[in-house]
């Protein structure tokens, strides 16, 4: 009874807008109290994360995010694929997929895309004739795409809290990542040759697009062809990438100043790195408590007796992570949600890889699900547009999501083909 008063009544203080790693950390603290067990355990909790190595990989490939973001990146990378694909009813659309999936899987936080990508995205969209419905729906959810794609901040820190290969996760979202991004550019044409205009192959533009934009097409290929070829780890890709970010653009670009944009670049990318490990450190301590009173094996029971089917477990499984991700943003979700999941999908003989995607893919429909969805309330600060209006804008998106999500978490090959085909450890 101790236990749910003090549980419930850090709940109510979270709805009140208590930030949650007060939450955790306190229930944490609590629960500990509670069992006898000195409540220092949740501070020894977040001081062992910070001696993890991959850790690092976090603040450069998000500060490397963010040099790209605040650059002009994003106009010579809208240039190239609209010279690419802006021909074809819905190439427009697809320009915008591109851009947002591609800094997402950079900055590991769609908002960013949004802040970045919304005001250049949104009247190019518009000037097409694309309706505000679809432009605006398409640019609250399109980002979430790069969470599946390297380096993607999920994909490193589920590996952390899962203790699954980066590398093995790198590559296992390419193709489920890539069913996505054709799936949305589906809904892209569709919606193009119904009203959008577009503009004629030029050749000579492409050329152009493509010498502006010359000294940023390697980064991506370095970096993964490092990784998969054994040639570098994914910590020192991370070190590989920020350096690389910042040389081109502070001194082949000369985009940003390395005395006035750089410092705020830091400071900005930075308290998103602080706030994820004040959650993740505060959240391992509760995760702890709950590994403590085996409670996933209480989980695991219990659905040992009700469920007996691989499938059946697999579609609770998500209902129950939509749900989460409905009513917790998403870095939440995944610390406090995963250490629970992954011994029961253990035990159901899925593989972690797998596991890792579906996992993933949940917290993409959660970033624009309401009620908390993350993207909801940047895009309705962003577009100045009202929450609910954007939660209905985003219902085609989210929808073909879901049909996604089922082709992922059915089909396990999707996810294992690659990491099988390359034999990536």
């Amino acid at each position: 009874m101790t236990i749910l008063i003090i549980s419930l009544c850090l709940i109510a203080l979270a709805l009140m807008g208590m930030p949650l790693f007060i939450v955790f950390g306190g229930l944490a603290m609590a629960l500990f109290a509670v069992a006898g067990i000195e409540p220092g355990a949740v501070i020894v909790e977040m001081s062992r994360i910070g001696t993890n190595s991959v850790l690092i990989t976090i603040p450069l490939f998000t500060f490397a995010g963010y040099i790209l973001a605040e650059s002009g990146m994003p106009r010579r990378l809208i240039n190239v694929t609209r010279a690419l694909v802006g021909w074809f009813s819905g190439g427009t659309a697809i320009v915008a997929l591109l851009a947002c999936a591609f800094f997402t899987s950079f900055t590991g936080v769609s908002g960013v895309t949004i802040i970045a990508l919304g005001g250049i995205m949104l009247p190019m969209l518009q000037k097409d004739k694309y309706s505000d419905k679809f432009a605006l729906g398409l640019l609250t959810t399109s980002g979430s795409i790069g969470l599946l794609f390297p380096p993607s901040l999920m994909l490193i820190l589920y590996g952390v809290l899962a203790n699954v290969s980066i590398s093995k996760l790198f590559i296992a979202g390419i193709i489920p990542g890539t069913i996505l991004f054709l799936m949305f550019s589906f809904l892209s044409m569709r919606e193009g040759l119904r009203v959008a205009q577009t503009e004629p192959f030029d050749f000579k533009k492409l050329l152009k697009a493509l010498r502006e934009i010359i000294w940023e097409i390697p980064l991506p290929v370095v970096v993964l062809g490092g990784i998969y070829s054994g040639t570098f780890t994914a910590t020192e890709a991370a070190i590989i990438t920020a350096a690389y970010a910042f040389i081109v653009e502070v001194f082949v670009y000369r985009d940003l100043s390395i005395t006035r944009d750089i410092p705020r670049i830091i400071r900005t990318s930075m308290i998103v790195v602080g706030g994820i490990f004040v959650v993740l450190g505060s959240a391992m301590g509760l995760t702890n408590y709950l590994v403590d009173e085996q409670v996933p094996m209480r989980v695991l029971e219990w659905m040992k007796t009700y469920v007996h089917e691989k499938w059946i477990f697999l579609l609770m499984l998500n209902i129950f992570l939509i749900v989460v991700g409905a009513v917790l943003d998403v870095f939440s979700a995944l610390i406090v949600v995963l250490p629970l999941m992954v011994p029961i999908a253990r035990e159901f003989g899925i593989d972690p890889v797998h596991m890792a995607i579906i996992f993933i893919t949940n917290l993409e429909i959660g970033y624009a699900a309401p009620p908390a969805g993350l993207n909801l309330f940047i895009g309705s600060f962003r577009f100045r547009k009202p929450v609910l209006t954007l939660a209905k804008y985003s219902l085609p998106f989210l929808l073909t999501f879901f049909v996604g999500l089922m082709l992922i978490t059915y089909i396990p090959q999707l996810s294992l083909f690659l990491v099988e085909l390359f034999k990536v450890q």
